[in-house]
């Protein structure tokens, strides 16, 4: 390397490495090709713009690997051999970029910095971003809610493409790619639920997946390296996409590299441009067939790791020995250094491009205006009147919500009409291109069935994630299998810059109503997962004990924030045990007293349900007789029931401080011994077993079995009145 006499800006402090001049800088380089005022390139064919996309990617190559290096870890190698696309997107005027592989992280960030977003951070300097990488208030090893200008969080696989669907649904004329790696190819949630939403919205075919062919997952070959292009091609249109455009670098190669995956920084600079031409040009292609209304795919087929410190699956990760003075690093960094102008040439396209930095421009960065719902039609049942299903209460006000605002989702894998909820298909109309009334289908419902789970609460979390209203329906025991994108999302509210709608689900046909099925339908457990994130400060599981309450929880859930809320409640008709008042009460305290019966001693039963009351109550009347008196509580949202400082409630950008004060909680579970009953996980019962101080004990789910009967199965796990009513005597003596 030279040494470099031309004047460095600030931002590059930090770089290791400048290079006196690049080939084709005097030629191209002299005036940015995103012209001032403008927000792309006026052309793909134009050399100019063609040799700046080539500089913006090394400048993208060169961030990543610097920034890894900088603490010896992170993930170059994927997001290195898809830079050009990612280039010549954001020089098209593309900025609403998503993706499904976390690992490509360091190079949004770098992106990030280089059109200024990172700035809102504070991280104005390249040695800032290499400080702040992987860091407590950075830049988090994978995409998270925090970072200006990033859309949607990204971490298991098999996720990008709910954001960019749900980007897609929400702004019609707006461009939504996102990148896939072939690794996470083999995830089936991937082409499988854009195939569902492509049956059910046809005309919006403003997401584009930008598939990364690299031949490498994150430790080995991808399990589609060996296919040809001709059987990629195959399998993109045999998943109903209209238009498959693939570049491969292969095509352009002139230094006979073996294999059929290659790297384009080995080229020649002619050769390089003109890889990077076909690419500009066919993004622009697929980008302006994907608005046109064409379910349309990019693809770029290049070698893992090009232009990095190693190739293959190789370049995946960093590991403690790769840092900035490992020979391997300093190699790949020297050769793809830029000399100063040519940073400030990248600096400036990216400002330009798409109006501004991603942070001030992308869609997620600003508050999506919900329609209004007036007032909601609560359908208020006398306590003590006639049993009635909790889900189909809520059911018509879901409807009503759904008719107020067309936006407003509801999806569902495994049928409203067995939890109860036929009221909302009738309402809002399963989406299905057979229009039948007799099946409540329409083209233009609101009511989204896949049959998957992950595809229920991908899209149902990713609408609330941009701003939008959405409840995600399931039975109980399947809803496991959609749990992660939603912990994902909820966990990305948390941190989220603006407010947003909660995510909210409905789970129903509990373990104790589904006895005749067995045990692959009595999968309570789940609780447990939500029990664990309610610490995370932003998550409240919701067990409203009958039909007036859960109406109660619902319209608490709809005017809530940046929370993820979970309600839980039977199909069965139930009897009617509190008022709106009462829930409304315990969604400030956490619960509420359904009963008091005085007695000689007091035996509190902690009860997390609706269907588990009933022993409970018969346990209630049978230490009556023996003179013993009890108290029945509720624990409608046990998340209130901590302590403060057991929960992270302060880390949340929407924070709510909500929590029963000590006096208050003596006051509904103070007695001479206690009872935590759940039909469910016991962990429920956690924030009132850590506060309670007498003599006390937990009857809780333990597994499924086939079962004539609801009692039946609360007997096999040991939830009968005789049971509770015994150890009620033990604990108090």
């Amino acid at each position: 390397m030279t040494a470099v006499t031309q004047k460095i800006p600030g931002f590059c402090a930090g770089i290791q490495y400048f290079a006196q001049t690049v080939p084709g800088l005097e030629t191209y380089g002299t005036t940015p090709a995103i012209s001032e005022g403008m927000k792309a390139i006026a052309s793909p064919a134009d050399p100019a713009a063609v040799y700046q996309t080539l500089l913006y990617a090394d400048a993208l190559r060169y961030l990543t690997l610097q920034t890894c290096s900088s603490k010896g870890s992170g993930h170059p190698g994927g997001f290195a051999s898809q830079v050009e696309a990612y280039a010549s997107l954001v020089m098209l005027g593309y900025k609403n970029i998503v993706t499904e592989v976390g690992h490509h992280a360091p190079g949004f960030y770098s992106a990030m910095f280089l059109d200024r977003s990172l700035e809102d951070m504070g991280i104005t300097t390249v040695q800032q971003l290499g400080d702040r990488f992987r860091e407590r208030h950075g830049l988090l090893g994978h995409l998270s809610g925090i970072i200006p200008g990033l859309l949607a969080p990204a971490g298991p696989l098999g996720q990008g493409q709910h954001f960019g669907m749900a980007g897609a649904l929400l702004h019609r004329n707006t461009l939504f790619p996102f990148t896939v790696g072939d690794g996470g190819l083999g995830e089936p949630y991937i082409m499988s639920s854009m195939a569902h939403f492509h049956t059910a919205y046809p005309t919006v075919t403003n997401f584009l997946p930008v598939l990364v062919w690299n031949g490498y997952s994150q430790e080995h070959h991808s399990m589609v390296s060996l296919k040809t292009n001709e059987q990629m091609t195959a399998y993109w249109q045999g998943n109903g996409f209209d238009d498959v455009i693939l570049v491969d670098a292969k095509a352009f190669d002139d230094q006979n590299q073996p294999g059929d995956y290659v790297d384009s920084t080995a080229f020649s600079l002619e050769q390089r441009l003109a890889f990077t031409q076909a690419v500009l040009t066919g993004v622009d292609k697929a980008a302006q067939s994907a608005l046109g209304g064409k379910l349309t795919v990019f693809i770029i087929k290049q070698l893992k790791g090009a232009g990095v410190h190693a190739r293959g699956a190789k370049s995946h990760n960093l590991y403690p020995k790769d840092t900035l003075d490992s020979p391997p690093i300093m190699a790949a960094l020297q050769a793809r250094a830029l000399p100063p102008a040519a940073w400030e040439l990248v600096r400036t396209n990216c400002e330009r491009a798409a109006g501004g930095p991603a942070a001030k421009t992308v869609v997620t960065e600003f508050e999506l205006p919900l329609a209004d719902l007036g007032t909601l039609p609560l359908d208020e049942y006398a306590v003590g009147g006639d049993p009635k299903v909790s889900t189909t209460a809520m059911g018509q006000l879901v409807g009503y919500v759904g008719q107020c605002d067309r936006a407003f989702l509801v999806t569902n894998a495994d049928g409203n009409e067995a939890s109860g909820i036929a009221n909302i298909n009738q309402a809002l109309k399963i989406i299905h291109p057979t229009a039948d009334e007799l099946y409540n289908q329409a083209p233009n419902g609101q009511v989204y069935e896949p049959l998957s789970e992950d595809a229920c609460a991908g899209l149902a979390a990713a609408l609330a994630l941009f701003g939008s209203r959405s409840l995600w329906c399931s039975y109980e025991s399947f809803a496991i299998n959609g749990v992660p994108i939603w912990q994902t999302v909820t966990q990305a509210m948390a941190e989220l810059r603006r407010p947003t709608p909660a995510t909210v689900t409905l789970f129903t046909a509990g373990a104790l109503e589904q006895g005749r099925n067995g045990w692959t339908h009595q999968r309570p457990e789940i609780e447990a997962y939500f029990a664990a994130m309610m610490r995370n400060g932003n998550v409240f599981p919701l067990f409203p004990p009958d039909a007036n309450s859960i109406q109660a929880c619902y319209e608490w859930a709809l005017g809530a924030r940046n929370k993820g809320v979970v309600i839980t409640a039977s199909k069965s008709p139930l009897p009617i045990r509190t008022s709106f008042e009462q829930t409304r009460q315990a969604l400030q305290d956490g619960a509420i007293a359904l009963q008091h019966t005085a007695g000689a001693k007091t035996i509190v039963f902690a009860v997390v349900g609706d269907m588990i009351l009933a022993p409970v109550y018969a346990a209630a009347k049978a230490l009556a007789d023996q003179g013993i008196g009890s108290r029945i509580v509720s624990v409608i949202s046990p998340r209130r029931l901590y302590r403060p400082h057991d929960v992270l409630w302060d880390t949340c950008s929407e924070p709510d401080n909500g929590f029963l004060d000590d006096a208050g909680f003596d006051r509904l579970f103070g007695g001479d011994a206690l009872i935590g009953v759940a039909g469910g996980a016991s962990g429920m019962l956690e924030p009132v077993m850590l506060r309670a101080t007498c003599p006390r004990d937990t009857f809780c789910w333990k597994r499924g079995e086939t079962t004539a009967t609801a009692p039946e199965l609360m007997g096999l796990n040991g939830i009968t009145a005789e049971a509770l009513t015994e150890r009620a005597i033990a604990l108090a003596r």
